[in-house]
């Protein structure tokens, strides 16, 4: 990771004034103000990657204008000073697994990528602080901090722990493991085109193991990715007293995709006191002849609504993923104008604030009581 551009200090404050947020987003006053009275919190933000790029220099403490890489297309969508500003109390930020790299060097890789995370918060000299809980995150908040719940996507970096979560001792950071990613594992099969086979298995033995691992240590089972035949296997394993989440996805319901979760898919999330993080990315989000702006995310999380209840959605955008968003979601500002679309739909202040962070907030709470 290159080092920070200017001195940490120069990191923003998160924004107090709607009146400015408002002429930065072009949005409404009302939309700001409410945005700023939230906690705003995404269930996935893969910003980490871009630093890890081979010929990239991504400095996270850089702020990077106009959607940063390629105009905002796959990577550049977010940086320290831009996640600040654009009103994020907190985010699961993702350390991702390399999905082509050899079994027996995630482990190893991991653990570098774990210090090198460790490194960048220390950097931000209280900026970000990591959380684990309802308590923690209250306690960063208060003080001014960025909530930083830290995340691994693609499980299988753990597979060769000795210990597995344990490994990484007694105060280990992690608050949620994706089974898979875009590429079969030992755990089970993705849903993605780059699956090697295709079938009907699901988690296997040693997935299943994997599960009741994450569950002993109150760690949020992330069913994003995830094939159906493993959607549902963890449904049946898991411990029915901790809630699942599908962090970043869209809806059938809305657009019929490999992405994608089903209506009985959503109920079952809802059903364990979970939720469903909605992405970002365009090609997930569009039926043929949709709109092409933040509309499309209100619209998948209308119908999680519609089949589940408001309680149970919640942003989870997985910028710098790879994934090409709305034009209007593609850096900080993103927030601002989703809270603008929900509005314009005649959404409750209350529902929007359930939307933004507590829904997800009332998961960690679960999963996590004091």
């Amino acid at each position: 990771m290159t080092e920070p551009a200017a001195p940490v200090s120069t990191l923003p404050a998160r924004p107090t004034d709607p009146d400015a947020v408002a002429e930065t987003a072009g949005v409404s006053r009302e939309a700001a103000a409410l945005l700023l009275d939230s906690d705003v919190i995404d269930l996935h933000l893969d910003t980490f990657i871009p630093p890890r790029l081979p010929l990239v220099r991504y400095d996270l403490f850089k702020r990077h204008e106009r959607g940063g890489l390629l105009g905002g297309r796959f990577f550049g969508h977010l940086d320290l000073p831009r996640a600040l500003s654009g009103g994020l109390t907190g985010g699961m930020w993702s350390i991702t697994t390399n999905p082509f790299r050899r079994a027996s060097r995630r482990w190893v890789v991991f653990q570098k990528n774990l210090e090198r995370f460790r490194a960048m918060v220390a950097a931000t000299e209280g900026r970000l602080r990591l959380v684990r809980t309802l308590a923690e995150y209250r306690a960063a908040r208060d003080a001014g901090a960025h909530g930083v719940f830290l995340s691994i996507q693609g499980g299988n970096a753990l597979q060769r722990a000795p210990e597995g979560l344990a490994s990484l001792g007694p105060d280990q950071p992690i608050v949620r493991v994706t089974l898979v990613h875009l590429t079969n594992a030992a755990f089970g099969i993705t849903s993605s085109p780059f699956r090697l086979w295709k079938g009907k298995r699901g988690l296997t033995d040693e997935g299943r193991d994997f599960v009741r691992m994450l569950n002993a240590h109150r760690v949020f089972v992330d069913l994003a990715h995830i094939n159906r035949a493993g959607f549902w296997d963890a449904v049946e394993v898991h411990d029915k007293s901790q809630p699942l989440i599908a962090t970043h996805t869209g809806v059938n319901g809305v657009r019929r995709v490999w992405r994608n979760l089903d209506d009985d898919q959503v109920k079952a999330v809802a059903d364990t006191g979970g939720t469903v993080g909605i992405i970002f990315a365009r090609n997930f989000l569009r039926p043929r002849g949709g709109a092409k702006d933040a509309s499309l995310v209100v619209d998948h999380m209308s119908h999680v609504i519609d089949v589940a209840g408001e309680d149970f959605v919640s942003i989870g955008s997985d910028l710098d993923g790879a994934i090409v968003p709305p034009s209007d979601l593609r850096n900080g500002d993103s927030y601002a104008r989703l809270v603008q679309k929900m509005l314009d739909r005649g959404w409750s202040d209350r529902r929007v604030k359930k939307v933004l962070g507590g829904n997800y907030l009332r998961a960690l709470g679960a999963l996590r009581p004091e």
